[in-house]
């Protein structure tokens, strides 16, 4: 069984995070997970840049925890996969699949957000609605994506049981796939965790969005 985390964040690129990309990957390794998607917020949100600098460099800050991390994992013996947490009206969607040279091509800051999901999911990417009913309490409407979403957070370690509960009743009564995540800000001083498993290694992102859209990918939680 290979065992690994869809959404996390990381300092300094996240501004919310609380931990670096070594205690992080250290963490993970520790509790034998095979891999990580770095999925830190995106330059249209909780990044740790200034938003007025050109686009490029914004993009490049934007990997450079996940370019850390790829040198970090293999000196421990851990995966490291991008990934990015993109926020559209009061949504978050967690994307796979897209690169930095990608987004260094195309300027996606200047398309509406949905016409850049349209063209992330046209480029093969796998989009996950995270936490699709965080603080459901305080809301007067819940944005849902169907229409570009592949799948959906039906466990996210970091929310409410009640609001799981209810991704977990959305998934069921729709053709979307079930996924999960943690979220993790803290590295080991998250309170539970949760992700996908597979019975064979993930090699690339490629092999990652086949294997989820097969339904080879197990959702797991894990409390510790």
């Amino acid at each position: 069984m290979y065992k690994y985390e869809t959404h996390l964040h990381t300092y300094p690129v996240s501004k919310c995070a609380r931990a670096s990309v070594r205690e992080t990957l250290e963490f993970y390794k520790s509790r034998g997970y095979d891999g990580v998607f770095i999925t830190n917020h995106f330059i249209d949100s909780n990044i740790n840049i200034d938003r007025h600098l050109p686009y490029s460099d914004r993009i490049n800050f934007f990997f450079s925890d996940y370019e850390e991390g790829v040198k970090i994992g293999k000196e421990l013996g851990i995966k490291v996969f991008p990934g990015l947490e993109v926020t559209c009206e009061s949504a978050h969607l967690l994307i796979y699949g897209i690169d930095k040279a990608w987004l260094l091509e195309r300027d996606v800051e200047k398309l509406d957000k949905r016409e850049m999901l349209k063209l992330m999911k046209e480029a093969g990417a796998l989009i996950i609605h995270a936490h699709p009913f965080r603080g459901i309490s305080n809301l007067e409407s819940v944005p849902l994506f169907p229409q570009y979403a592949h799948g959906v957070e039906w466990y996210n370690a970091s929310r409410a049981d009640y609001e799981n509960q209810m991704a977990k009743l959305y998934v069921e009564n729709t053709e979307l796939i079930p996924f999960a995540g943690s979220d993790n800000h803290r590295a080991g001083k998250a309170g539970r965790l949760g992700g996908v498993e597979s019975d064979v290694p993930v090699e690339s992102e490629a092999d990652f969005i086949r294997l989820v859209c097969e339904g080879k990918m197990r959702v797991f939680e894990e409390i510790l």
